[in-house]
């Protein structure tokens, strides 16, 4: 796990983040996220605790590969919320790739020790 990936810019998350995704180092994403954290990938559909660990590790475990691009972000104390417009490319295990857009609303919350991570991961919130 690198957790000198982590930052205490809230605009550099998501780049970081990407990094972290496509160098395939599952323990790494997950160091992003807070305890709590709450994962929406699918809409609708809320991962938290070892379900969300999982999940995490299922995907990356996959070798997905991801971009990115922060469209807006809003820092306010110890909390931030991220826009971000994202593409994912991930093997469909039968030679070919699904392929997975969205715009992502992200609340990220500033820790003790002064790095940010994500508390809520919404993949899809552009569609609630």
């Amino acid at each position: 796990m690198d957790e000198t990936q982590l930052t205490d810019d809230a605009r550099q998350v998501t780049a970081r983040y990407v990094s972290a995704m496509n160098s395939g180092d599952a323990e790494t994403v997950l160091s992003f996220y807070t305890d709590d954290a709450v994962t929406i990938w699918e809409p609708g559909k809320q991962l938290r605790g070892q379900e969300h660990v999982d999940a995490v590790r299922e995907f990356v475990a996959s070798r997905p590969s991801m971009r990115a691009e922060l469209r807006e972000s809003y820092v306010a104390g110890d909390a931030a919320l991220l826009v971000v417009d994202w593409a994912i490319d991930q093997p469909d295990g039968a030679g070919g790739t699904t392929h997975l857009t969205g715009t992502g609303l992200d609340v990220l919350r500033r820790g003790a020790d002064g790095k940010w991570r994500y508390a809520v991961d919404n993949a899809y919130g552009d569609s609630v």
